[in-house]
């Protein structure tokens, strides 16, 4: 971007919009069954995240554009960008109701058992996504952006995302009491559930603490994490009386889907990466090298940036359309749709990745996140 240029001349200023995009894929869905009656369209959600978008990942190439310094403070502040994640939430909650319309078998189309799990996989990716838009106005002081945070997060059951994610995880990632950041040799599979009862369980106390010096016991609307949740009770229960008991069980594999989407995401930011601990007993200051980034431009774009994942926590009241390319954070070998599809198969995910730990710490594994079976024998 050449010195001094607005911020509405950015070449990726409207692409952020496309984010959007992403709760019409029910709606994309139902048209293209529509119109060629063939039921694996109900599957598309998956095919254009896990097939289409890595193969444009790989055809587009990345972009390593940073902002300048000039405009830094303009672009932080345009409400434009503020706008694009706010419009996420209204099309998926449209998109969560027309997929219950059609579980409990609204219109003229008959799903078998297979569509509806089709149709659950998609609209779990719907909430996955959700959960990033609400990273995004998570990161904020403004309440009205914090409420909005909570509400994203009702439809995956993941309330505690809002409190543990900006108040524990920035504060002890890469770093062995940090229940998200996975560590040297981990499969997925090990660490979605230690991630996901150890940051339920973390948030649980973080505000339990937090009212306990304002005391206040935790059963109190004040507690977020209880309040977050509640409001999930409060959406499943409108929608089972809305649409019938028949699309609970639906609910609950999205949201199984959305948390699964996420947590593979945050096993691939901070794999096998560690901040030292220093004489003193506290752990080194957070760097990019505390983070694996990648810069390919599609994930970027539906992702709103979260692949800059190190300068986000470098600075994480950054908005992110501002987040910069770090050229000293180790670098995935592909997006993030394209790595999930490696850790996936952990012997595969190992083999891309190892030898890339151990070579960002000099090929000495002491550095790097070991467990604490593998730390005892190093």
């Amino acid at each position: 971007m050449r010195e001094g240029a607005l911020p509405h001349s950015r070449p990726k200023r409207r692409l952020w919009l496309l984010g959007t995009i992403v709760p019409g894929l029910v709606g994309l869905s139902w048209l293209l069954v529509h119109l060629t009656g063939d039921a694996v369209f109900w599957w598309c959600g998956a095919v254009i995240t896990f097939v289409v978008i890595p193969v444009l990942d790989h055809l587009v190439g990345p972009d390593d554009d940073n902002p300048a310094d000039s405009v830094l403070a303009q672009i932080e502040d345009d409400r434009f960008y503020r706008w694009a994640t706010y419009m996420y939430l209204p099309c998926q909650y449209l998109s969560l109701m027309f997929a219950c319309w059609l579980w409990a078998g609204g219109g003229w189309l008959t799903m078998s058992l297979w569509d509806k799990l089709g149709l659950m996989f998609t609209v779990g990716i719907i909430g996955g996504c959700a959960i990033n838009v609400s990273h995004q106005l998570g990161h904020t002081r403004a309440r009205s952006e914090m409420r909005l945070a909570k509400m994203a997060l009702a439809q995956t059951c993941y309330g505690h995302f809002f409190v543990e994610h900006n108040r524990g995880h920035h504060l002890r990632v890469a770093t062995p009491e940090d229940p998200a950041s996975s560590r040297l040799g981990e499969s997925l599979y090990a660490f979605i559930p230690r991630s996901v009862f150890g940051s339920a369980m973390s948030a649980w106390r973080l505000e339990g603490n937090r009212l306990a010096q304002a005391g206040r016991g935790p059963w109190t609307v004040r507690n977020h994490v209880l309040t977050s949740w509640l409001m999930t009770v409060a959406l499943f229960a409108v929608l089972v009386l809305w649409f019938g008991a028949a699309v609970l069980p639906w609910l609950f594999g999205q949201a199984v889907v959305g948390v699964c989407l996420l947590e593979t995401v945050n096993f691939m930011e901070h794999y096998g990466l560690r901040r030292q601990k220093l004489p003193s007993g506290r752990y080194e200051r957070v760097r990019p090298a505390h983070s694996w980034n990648s810069d390919t431009l599609v994930s970027n774009i539906f992702l709103f940036h979260l692949q800059r994942h190190s300068d986000h926590h470098a600075d994480p009241l950054r908005p992110y359309q501002a987040l910069r390319h770090r050229a000293e954070a180790p670098q995935l070998p592909a997006g993030y749709a394209s790595m999930t599809l490696v850790a996936l198969i952990p012997p595969l995910w190992r083999r891309v990745m190892d030898h890339r730990v151990l070579e960002h710490y000099g090929g000495d594994p002491r550095l790097a996140a070991l467990s604490p079976r593998a730390t005892a024998t190093v």
